[in-house]
């Protein structure tokens, strides 16, 4: 043990010791603790995940639901008159675990569903037997303004794992999880689901409309669009977009590359995650180039 502390250098003291020292002093304000941490990664007292995560923690403090929620318009959810067939394929269909049930709208949430509460109606397949009602747990609403460590904080006392987001006149604006807060400290989650869904990065709606996740290839792009766009400068659409825009976009911004006008979705303080893309009237595109 003696020899592990000698052997790093710096008057024969550990990494813990010296990292004590650089943290010395009461800090001015956060700006200089996050100063005092990069400089011990530089100089390899911290590995760069670990710095990651704190500083994710710092950016939690300061975030609000409305910059990582997923937005209305891409929640998957389940109508409570939907039979009990088209339930099990929307559930098969997402691989989500916990869905907004409605009613007409999706301004009118009246309740979760978990998809193992369908288990049970599986293998009997009885409409008759399902009582939707009993198996609903009460939706959670929370403003768009709220802190996610606050947030975080909550859905760890009350066990949750999804809120419902609503705007300043009460309406849906979206949804987010537990797993959407934790993403923002430890980085992207990937699950089975995550990895099976690649195969569906564009989403056709009509012929001028799409879906498009940001990690869509250039190559499947170029393949799907009849485009040429080099893939030595961009290996993703995302990474095209966010070139066009010439920063990291958030919700609701709007840029044209070419023919095709881009909406972001969904992004978080990372990356792109979501768009939604409109394909031009070629008179439309020369017009919004001059």
């Amino acid at each position: 043990m003696n020899e592990d502390r000698s052997s790093s250098g710096s008057g024969g003291l550990s990494w813990i010791d010296r990292l004590g020292q650089a943290l010395t002093g009461e800090p001015r304000n956060r700006d200089h603790i996050l100063h005092i941490l990069r400089a011990a990664k530089e100089k390899e007292l911290l590995d760069a995940e670990a710095l990651s995560m704190i500083e994710g923690v710092f950016q939690v403090a300061e975030m609000q639901v409305r910059d990582i929620m997923i937005p209305r318009s891409t929640m998957v959810v389940v109508q409570r008159s939907s039979s009990l067939e088209d339930m099990l394929a929307t559930v098969t269909r997402s691989g989500h675990s916990r869905f907004p049930v409605i009613d007409d709208s999706r301004d009118s949430v009246v309740g979760i569903l978990l998809a193992k509460d369908l288990l049970r109606y599986c293998a009997i397949n009885d409409q008759e037997a399902l009582d939707l009602q009993d198996i609903l747990r009460p939706p959670i609403f929370i403003p768009e303004s709220k802190r996610l460590n606050v947030l975080l904080k909550e859905f760890r006392h009350s066990r949750n794992h999804m809120a419902i987001v609503v705007d300043e006149y009460g309406g849906v604006a979206g949804l987010v999880t537990i797993e959407d807060v934790l993403e923002q400290i430890v980085g992207e989650i990937d699950d089975e689901h995550d990895i099976y869904e690649e195969a569906y990065s564009i989403l056709k709606h009509s012929d001028d409309r799409y879906t498009v996740k940001a990690l869509t290839s250039i190559d499947e792009f170029n393949s799907t669009f009849d485009t040429e766009y080099s893939d030595e400068d961009f290996d993703t659409v995302g990474g095209l977009v966010m070139h066009a825009f010439g920063h990291l976009p958030k919700r609701d911004e709007v840029v044209t590359v070419d023919q095709f006008r881009f909406k972001v979705l969904h992004a978080n303080n990372r990356r792109i995650g979501l768009l939604e893309m409109h394909v031009l009237p070629r008179d439309e595109e020369e017009t919004e180039g001059v």
